[in-house]
């Protein structure tokens, strides 16, 4: 059995040569074969994950096999017929392409498809059609758990039982089930479908033996669904002092070094230790990197979560890098990512910088992953829901950084506009940057004054540069705020006597 590793580079190798096969392709108007040798002899793919990501218009292929996730992911137009199954997220991404399972598919078929037609002919798993907004998701056979889960538009038609829960914080669209179907969760109505209706379908498939019969029933919403609300963390880092360890302090107009680097081959520098979050885009006329949500700049990282993932092709091909938001996104097993991260490699550039987004909590297990899979840097999100403290995130985030990451950056999300004390002290806790929100104007003006910050910090702890910093700079004010960081407490001068405790 091939290896992980195996998997991925075969994987890789299969999408790096579609780009100029398909060409010929479209100039020819055939189709082309994966899984087949060129005198047509069957070698049926076993395991290949991410392949043909972002199909074109006008591409068509056929594949041979039983795939592994991804498959497919962000259709641009081509059709795609597949001989064999497919693991989770086949056709997630979907706007346009026309893609064909002849067997069975695992969980998310079409998650956040945008348009597009998707068909399984033998069943699929749970979550199929999650958060889609318009299309057609077509299975033949059962389905399993929250089916259309979350979706806002868009129609699904099932022929075959569905699971529990159908329809889950749907907002829009229609489950349309030939089949057995149990009562659907609050928020969701079960109701006939009419004729009109089944004529429109079955037009649109145009299918024979996939038509739409008159006593099939039809799942829609009745209200819209409300977001609970969670935690917050209320609190900063007031409550930490910055001490210098050094005899000599440095002038007040020496110059110190700031940068932190991002990757390490081609690097993304950031100029100091801070990737300003402006959702909407960054101007012109700002300089620094930024993290946005839309419209990056080829020096900016673009943040994708479930509300742009649709748009990751077009997102990544002009930007620096992308950070995968996991807590937005479904749970990503390690052949899940490994299909993700090929496909979206494929897409992008080969020195685009990839950042894993994850809860707080989470923050040891996110750097785990992070070294496995490779990636340039592991982000915590501080504002997790859970409410931990500022403070208590410092040993949650570094030592685990120190234990678990290699050759990857350790980052942190903050709530709020960070300043240079806050940098200072996320630094020195073995944490490379931070991501903060930028302020609503003079944003330009907040860059220089938190770099002026910096230096006038490190010059009087006597430091030449940021990565001198170490906790050892770092003493709590307070009593609550040493117990729950580990810090030495002012005055006491060590750490409380319980962080000796084994």
């Amino acid at each position: 059995m091939a290896s992980v590793e195996d998997v991925v580079a075969s994987s890789v190798n299969i999408n790096s040569r579609l780009p100029a096969q398909l060409e010929k392709a479209i100039e020819r108007n055939i189709v082309l074969r994966i899984g087949w040798t060129t005198s047509g002899s069957p070698v049926p793919k076993e395991g290949e994950l991410g392949l043909c990501p972002a199909l074109p218009d006008g591409a068509r292929i056929r594949s041979l096999g039983q795939l592994g996730p991804f498959t497919a992911a962000f259709g641009r137009g081509g059709t795609y017929t597949h001989q064999g199954s497919c693991e989770g997220f086949l056709g997630a991404g979907n706007d346009g392409s026309t893609i064909t399972c002849e067997r069975d598919a695992g969980d998310y078929v079409g998650y956040a498809m945008r348009s597009g037609r998707i068909t399984v002919l033998d069943g699929v798993g749970s979550d199929a059609g999650s958060i889609m907004s318009g299309g057609i998701l077509i299975v033949r056979g059962d389905s399993g758990a929250r089916i259309g889960g979350g979706m806002s538009g868009g129609d699904i038609v099932v022929h075959g039982d569905v699971g529990p829960d159908p329809g889950a914080g749907m907002s829009g669209g229609r489950i349309i089930i030939n089949g057995r179907c149990p009562q659907p969760p609050p928020g969701v109505t079960l109701r006939a479908l009419s004729k009109k209706e089944a004529d429109a379908i079955n037009k649109q498939m145009n299918e024979e033996d996939l038509m739409i019969p008159s006593d099939a029933v039809c799942l829609e919403s009745n209200s819209t669904p409300i977001e609970g609300i969670m935690s917050t963390c209320r609190e900063d880092f007031s409550g930490i002092s910055l001490v210098t360890t050094k005899k000599e302090h440095n002038p007040t107009y020496s110059t110190c070094d700031t940068v932190k680097l991002i990757g390490t081959d081609n690097a993304l520098a950031l100029p100091i230790p801070l990737l300003p979050y402006i959702p909407d885009g960054a101007s012109k006329e700002i300089e620094h990197p930024c993290m946005v949500h839309k419209s990056p700049r080829d020096c900016d990282i673009v943040l994708i979560d479930s509300k742009n993932f649709v748009d990751l092709p077009e997102l990544i091909t002009n930007s620096a890098g992308f950070a995968l938001d996991l807590s937005s996104l479904p749970h990503l097993g390690g052949a899940d990512m490994d299909g993700l991260l090929v496909a979206a490699k494929s897409i992008g550039s080969e020195s685009i910088k990839i950042l894993l987004i994850d809860s707080l909590s989470a923050s040891e297990h996110l750097h785990t992953r992070s070294t496995q899979h490779g990636l340039d840097c592991a982000i915590s999100l501080l504002n997790d829901g859970s409410g931990t403290s500022a403070a208590a995130s410092l040993p949650i985030v570094g030592r685990s950084a120190s234990n678990n990451l290699e050759d990857c950056s350790a980052a942190m999300i903050l709530p709020w506009s960070a300043t240079s004390e806050d940098i200072v002290v996320l630094c020195a806790s073995n944490i490379d940057f931070v991501i903060t929100p930028a302020p609503d104007e003079d944003i330009e003006g907040w860059l220089a004054q938190t770099t002026a910050g910096l230096m006038a910090h490190l010059n009087r702890l006597g430091l030449n540069s940021i990565d001198a910093l170490s906790r050892a700079n770092l003493r709590a004010c307070d009593q609550d705020t040493a117990a729950v960081s580990g810090l030495r407490l002012a005055g006491y001068d060590r750490p409380m006597p319980h962080w000796f405790a084994r």
